[in-house]
């Protein structure tokens, strides 16, 4: 992990929150970062990928009178119909996108055997909340309707996400069972931004983290929502104000020097106090962006397999009728 966070230093990175939305989406990311450690190891990231035997479709769904991307990860030597996860990469609302989170799609069709939706989405400034949540919802609806055209099985669908992507897969789940349609059979929160008190014990001992930080998640906040009313909403402040009740079982994995670890860990609380099959696991020497560096960094391995077994196990209970 060190490797990776003196690359992205040595790329240029400016510290999130130090520049305009627009500046910072040109500059290097974590996963840049990644890529140039594989490359000084002598590994080519291009060739790995292909390795997987996954396979890469783009697609688009309907959202707001327009259209976002999806990207359709599917394990090339699969047969039948395949569960889905439908998975929604981070970014803080603001930055990012489906090249940027590649690579922890790809691994957990890999790992699972099931096909990955990677979906995109409106960003803020440009678009704020809730735009993002309203378009990652679109985007679920989407995958029901459409999973069988593309070889997946539309009773097996699964959510997941990282950082804010984490954020709006709960808030998928919530919604979709306030609007009584089908709910994902599992939930993988990957460091999930589940609340805005950023004076968590997380917030306060990794203030000063890479790559994120207390002040890059109040840049992050700051520049979605759209008035400081927005904080106190329960897609926003998850732990402390949503109503997590008949939400499905959910896999919560966060890293130790994170401001968001104790996000992770008052999420997974209210969520068993609601009677929510949750398990949770804390990758101990790694950063917030960790999970899909599994080529460079051993933890992110574990932590995908640990991903893949909850996903696989939540998959298995409910037996594929689909022709």
């Amino acid at each position: 992990m060190r490797q990776v966070l003196e690359k992205l230093m040595q790329l240029g990175a400016k510290p999130l929150g130090s520049q305009t939305p627009e500046e910072t989406r040109q500059g290097p990311s974590p996963a840049d970062a990644d890529a140039a450690v594989l490359r000084d190891q002598g590994k080519n990231p291009a060739a790995l990928a292909a390795a997987t035997g996954v396979t890469k479709q783009d697609l688009t769904y309907p959202t707001a009178g327009t259209t976002q991307a999806v990207r359709i990860y599917k394990p090339s030597n699969s047969t039948g119909k395949l569960p889905v996860i439908v998975y929604i990469h981070g970014g803080g609302w603001v930055i990012a996108d489906l090249n940027t989170y590649d690579s922890s799609p790809m691994a957990l069709a890999k790992k699972t055997g099931a096909i990955v939706v990677s979906v995109e989405y409106r960003h803020a400034p440009e678009f704020r909340f809730p735009a993002a949540h309203d378009d990652t919802f679109a985007a679920y609806k989407w995958t029901l309707d459409n999973a069988a055209k593309f070889g997946g099985d539309p009773k097996r669908v699964a959510i997941a996400g990282e950082s804010a992507g984490g954020n709006m897969a709960i808030n998928v789940a919530i919604r979709a069972r306030d609007e009584k349609i089908q709910t994902p059979l599992h939930m993988l929160l990957v460091y999930p931004v589940a609340g805005t008190d950023l004076t968590t014990p997380s917030y306060v001992k990794n203030e000063r983290a890479i790559p994120l930080s207390k002040a890059a998640m109040d840049w992050f906040v700051k520049n979605t929502i759209q008035s400081p009313a927005d904080l106190a909403d329960p897609r926003l402040a998850v732990y402390a104000k949503a109503n997590l009740a008949g939400l499905p079982p959910a896999t919560i994995i966060n890293a130790e020097i994170d401001p968001l670890a104790s996000d992770g860990q008052f999420l997974a609380d209210k969520l068993r106090a609601a009677g929510v099959k949750t398990k949770r696991e804390v990758y101990t020497g790694v950063t917030h962006e960790f999970f899909g560096m599994d080529a460079a960094v051993a933890a992110a391995a574990k932590a995908q397999d640990f991903a893949a077994q909850e996903l696989k196990a939540a998959f298995a209970t409910r037996v594929s009728t689909a022709k």
